[in-house]
């Protein structure tokens, strides 16, 4: 026989949704540990925003913030990386790198997303500072400045709306995107768009600071920041060696989740960017405290029926 499970849930991933977690099933006296591979996605930024109450945060003072909650709760975290899943008739196995195994009753994938950027060297340099793509995000911190949207995808028409409502000087560089159509065309020319066709080359640094976009001709054109549209991948590798199946989506992959991030998969919950790939750190909490919350229901009811059955046995 298989060995008891030593929690009721193991959370992986320690990023807003995950803690979030933690912190509500700690405090339902539930047996919780969160393991977390210290690779939090908005590390880059400078702060994070749409946060009530903690405006322009540190992203990783939040988390240090967040950890500091959930240990006092009594969830302790488990600095590593989980990297196998198998489910049994008692629950949930998760083996660790570089040696040690967790088990649990239910398990919470908190596992976020992976950005593929664009290829264009300077991109991935200054990703989540001068390089962006979430105005919500960013956009205040680029208010009435140059800013330059690399296009990429159909969503990319969509970016350049979203930042010219902060700016008056933003210019589209089609890139080697199919051609969006004459009304994406028309309502980028009505509002002053500046559209600069021809392939983008590199972006151009100085001291680590952008300068303008080099284009494949030599032409540069100023800029101040630079707007794409990654493809947003989410970190489901656990969740497909259990059994679970991805879901195509126009902006990337995710786990498909029900109410309160209910995946397919018996036992498992989803929250954050790994179901929902638009989710801001402030919804990102969100989800993770539903997400609990429907986890100890679930046991709620299972320890009932469990209690139930113990009697009849008497």
């Amino acid at each position: 026989m298989s060995p008891e499970p030593t929690h009721d849930v193991v959370v992986v991933g320690g990023g807003a949704a995950g803690l979030s977690a933690a912190v509500a099933l700690a405090r339902s006296r539930r047996s919780v540990v969160v393991v977390d591979a210290g690779e939090p996605r908005n590390a880059p930024a400078a702060g994070a925003h749409n946060l009530l109450g903690r405006e322009g945060i540190s992203p990783l003072e939040l988390l240090a913030a967040g950890r500091r909650e959930a240990e006092q709760y009594g969830a302790p975290i488990v600095a590593g990386r989980a990297v196998t899943a198998r489910a049994g008739a008692d629950g949930f196995t998760l083996g660790l790198a570089g040696g040690g195994v967790l088990r649990a009753r239910r398990l919470l994938l908190a596992t976020g997303l992976v950005d593929e950027l664009p290829d264009v060297p300077g991109v991935a340099e200054l990703w989540g500072r001068s390089v962006l793509h979430c105005p919500y995000c960013h956009g205040w911190e680029v208010r009435g400045r140059r800013i330059g949207v690399l296009g990429a995808v159909p969503m990319s028409i969509h970016q350049t709306l979203l930042f010219r409502q902060l700016s008056e000087d933003v210019t589209f560089f089609p890139h080697r995107m199919p051609d969006p159509g004459a009304e994406a065309w028309e309502q980028l020319d009505a509002l002053g768009v500046r559209v600069v066709e021809g392939p983008v080359r590199r972006l151009r640094l100085e001291e680590g600071a952008l300068r303008a976009v080099v284009l494949d001709d030599g032409r540069e054109v100023p800029v101040d920041a630079v707007v794409v549209a990654p493809r947003f991948v989410a970190r489901a590798e656990l969740y497909e060696q259990l059994g679970g199946t991805l879901t195509d989506h126009p902006a990337g992959t995710l786990i498909a989740t029900g109410p309160m991030g209910a995946t397919e998969v018996p036992g498992v919950w989803a929250a954050g960017n790994a179901g929902d790939l638009s989710a801001m750190v402030s919804s990102a909490a969100g989800a993770g405290l539903g997400a609990a919350a429907a986890i100890n229901a679930d046991l709620v009811a299972a320890d009932a029926a469990a209690a139930v059955r113990a009697r009849a046995a008497v």
